[in-house]
């Protein structure tokens, strides 16, 4: 994964009021924390924030430019307008080359199942452990040919070299199961099984009135 610089800058201000002047100017408040040092305040660049995070996704390696000294963080949450989608705060991770931490990797899908089949991702990300600097934007899963009833398992993932495993080996990924058609009667078809029965009810009930008048004229 590569890095993504950010020029950051220190932030004195805290508070509502000082996070809204922050966005007004088109930056983004952040809080780095780690190794056993105090938090430290900044604001970010708004853009290439934006875009850093748009294109190394959720595990994005940033390096942040601070005072002359550089430091390598992830992002630990990351916080956007629920309508506009624009970003508002984010708590990073500082973390060191050579360092290993543990993160949640998207898995994608790739490949066509056999025919007639539902290819069902029972879990969007894995939990793996890597190095900071080599974490993998997703991990690609095969299904292609795969029969109804395959099931796919954390262990059929195809690792990166020095990534491992942070849950059960027998954690279902993907199940591939039959399809089923359902047989949608059409309207045409309704309407004629309709117009059967009113005809076979009309019937029985001349059925009836033959019977009816008969009886009367043996009374008679």
């Amino acid at each position: 994964m590569s890095e993504s610089r950010l020029q950051a800058e220190s932030r004195t201000e805290f508070g509502k009021g000082a996070a809204r002047r922050i966005r007004r100017e088109h930056k983004v408040p952040a809080v780095l924390y780690g190794h056993g040092t105090d938090p430290i305040h900044v604001t970010l660049p708004g853009h290439d924030t934006m875009m850093a995070l748009k294109h190394g996704g959720a595990n994005a390696l940033l390096s942040i430019e601070l005072d002359g000294d550089t430091q390598l963080a992830l992002p630990k949450q990351v916080q956007r307008n629920p309508i506009r989608g624009e970003l508002e705060h984010l708590d990073l991770i500082l973390v060191r080359r050579g360092e290993k931490v543990t993160v949640d990797v998207p898995i994608h899908v790739v490949g066509e199942a056999a025919a007639e089949t539902v290819v069902t991702l029972e879990n969007a990300t894995i939990s793996l452990e890597a190095e900071a600097t080599h974490i993998p934007e997703f991990i690609e899963l095969s299904v292609e040919g795969a029969e109804a009833g395959t099931q796919l398992l954390a262990s059929d993932l195809q690792l990166p070299q020095g990534s491992s495993l942070q849950v059960d080996e027998e954690l279902l990924v993907v199940n591939i199961t039959q399809a089923f058609e359902m047989e949608v009667e059409s309207d045409s078809d309704a309407v004629e099984e309709a117009s059967e029965e009113e005809e076979s009810g009309e019937e029985t009930v001349a059925a009836v009135a033959g019977d009816a008048g008969e009886a009367g004229e043996e009374q008679a």
